[in-house]
């Protein structure tokens, strides 16, 4: 089997990591400190654009780049160490470790904090490439070579297609299986957990090849 198809991408918030808590705790501080309600139980629900679009629904446009720096000053701290994994995030990843694959993390999450996060969560990965969202994604997958791409988002479902890649969605974030199959997605799990006898049977006709 060539390196290509044993590439995977993953997204991040609620694909790999359990981000909910960390995020609403950041946006809790973030409208204490600036005096504006966010409601961050309407936020967690509805993770997957980026900060700035988030902020939108709160802020006037002029506030929106003050407080997403806020936002992000206090991320590390705050939101970090309050990450845990989604289920079956560790044997998903080390189902295609074993398989001699390559894994990327592609995410609307900056760069840095995305990092911060695979680390924290001893994620084996070969590249993280953040602040993208949708087909923005496509690129960095293309790039990698990665042949599967897997999202909790209908957005990860566009991602997928812009990157020439195979949609994998799980049913771990807003969109139940249902919905995920009627926005075109390849592959949908229950969630991870469900990831690696899927990879294993998928991988398993190429190398017949």
């Amino acid at each position: 089997m060539s390196d290509r198809m044993s590439s995977v991408g993953f997204d991040l918030d609620l694909t790999l990591a359990d981000t909910r808590a960390g995020i609403a705790a950041v946006y809790d501080e973030v409208a204490l400190r600036i005096g504006v309600p966010i409601d961050s139980a309407v936020v967690v629900a509805r993770l997957g654009p980026p900060l700035e679009w988030e902020l939108a629904h709160w802020l006037p446009p002029e506030e929106v780049p003050a407080a997403a720096a806020l936002y992000r000053s206090l991320y590390p701290s705050m939101a970090v160490p309050a990450t845990t994994l989604m289920p079956g995030a560790r044997q998903a990843v080390e189902a295609v470790r074993r398989a001699g694959g390559r894994i990327i993390v592609v995410t609307g999450k900056n760069t840095l904090d995305a990092a911060r996060t695979v680390k924290f969560l001893g994620l084996d990965v070969d590249e993280v490439a953040g602040s993208v969202f949708a087909a923005a994604k496509g690129p960095a997958l293309a790039r990698f070579g990665a042949t599967a791409y897997v999202g909790d988002h209908v957005a990860d479902i566009e991602a997928a297609r812009a990157g020439d890649a195979v949609s994998v969605a799980v049913a771990t974030g807003v969109y139940p299986i249902g919905e995920l199959h009627d926005h075109g997605a390849d592959v949908v799990l229950g969630d991870l957990t469900e990831f690696a006898d899927w990879f294993d049977g998928w991988r398993a006709p190429a190398e017949l090849v």
